[in-house]
């Protein structure tokens, strides 16, 4: 494939502008439209980077070879099977669906038409998770920690696949796909009628276990993943992109006086990257025939089912 890649964008919210600039600036793609259901938002966006709205979502489909959909959660299936019905490549943000039977259906529209289905799980592009993968052996300890301060974008769903979703995928993937053998979990709904502050405990078959924590009534904004593993533990602060690997020394003395006589501190450095900006360009690299995406579908699918399994251990708690 040639030249740039054809591409629109399904949502122009919150989130959706961002995908709007980078889009906008990219290298490889040209984002030919946008389309979003609040017309005036739309048509302002689409002039903010220079590029054409379109009140048809059906107009823009058959302009393009792929697009990107930030619309809310209870839209996903529809919108992305009209693309898909189209043979068109996605990138669905992150949660896929709002169910599993409507992920399904997603996967099987994408595989009956050949293209590349795309989740928005961000957090796999971070700075400081890319800086540990080179660390990375078979963590057996998860702790995370993602706190927002309270805004209404969002709380249409439970911060379970709103927030927590993240740490969920960067879990079973850093796990390596390890089975879920247990999860006990509670939460609590203040402020909307949806679960918005919850912790969940998860154990895999293995022995790995991780400890996850989201709310989003907090007065701070924390993002935060601790890891532990055999040679030693990792501290990321997801935010900033930073992190740091305290790995046990090869030669360590007999009698130990310090911390630092059986640790070293190894800082982890990635090249920098915005993570959207990054996602992005794997999605449109998908699509133009290089490896698959970095997040697929059914990682997507994955994540969901134990969002909602984390829900389930709530209620019945």
């Amino acid at each position: 494939m040639t030249g740039l890649l054809p591409i629109g964008l399904i949502g122009v919210g919150a989130l959706g502008q961002h995908h709007a600039r980078h889009l906008a600036r990219s290298e490889e793609a040209a984002l030919v439209g946008v389309h979003d259901i609040d017309t005036d938002r739309g048509a302002r966006v689409a002039a903010a980077v220079g590029t054409r709205f379109f009140p048809d979502l059906d107009d823009l489909l058959k302009r393009v070879e792929a697009v990107t959909v930030a619309v809310p959660t209870a839209a996903h299936a529809e919108v992305g099977l009209r693309a898909l019905a189209r043979s068109r490549a996605v990138l669905m943000e992150k949660p896929l669906a709002a169910s599993l039977a409507e992920a399904d259906a997603l996967l099987a529209a994408a595989s009956g038409n050949g293209v590349p289905l795309q989740v928005g799980h961000v957090e796999r592009f971070n700075q400081a998770i890319r800086a540990a993968r080179p660390y990375l052996s078979e963590p057996r300890y998860f702790e995370s920690t993602r706190l927002a301060p309270f805004q209404p974008r969002g709380t249409d769903v439970a911060v379970l696949v709103d927030l927590m979703i993240h740490d969920l995928d960067l879990v079973l993937h850093l796990s390596g796909g390890a089975e879920v053998t247990e999860v006990r979990a509670s939460g609590v709904a203040v402020l909307t009628p949806h679960v918005n502050i919850a912790n969940a405990r998860v154990e895999f078959a293995g022995g790995a276990v991780a400890n996850i924590t989201a709310s989003r009534a907090a007065r701070d904004r924390v993002r935060r993943l601790r890891l532990f593993q055999a040679n030693g533990y990792f501290s990321l602060d997801l935010a900033a992109g930073t992190g740091v690997f305290m790995r046990l020394r090869s030669s360590r003395p007999s009698t130990a006086n310090s911390l630092d006589d059986l640790v070293e501190v190894v800082q982890l450095e990635a090249p920098p990257g915005d993570a959207l900006g990054a996602e992005l360009a794997s999605f449109v690299g998908s699509v133009r025939g290089r490896p698959e995406p970095i997040v697929t579908g059914l990682e997507g699918r994955a994540a969901l089912a134990l969002a909602l399994r984390v829900g389930e251990a709530i209620a019945g708690a």
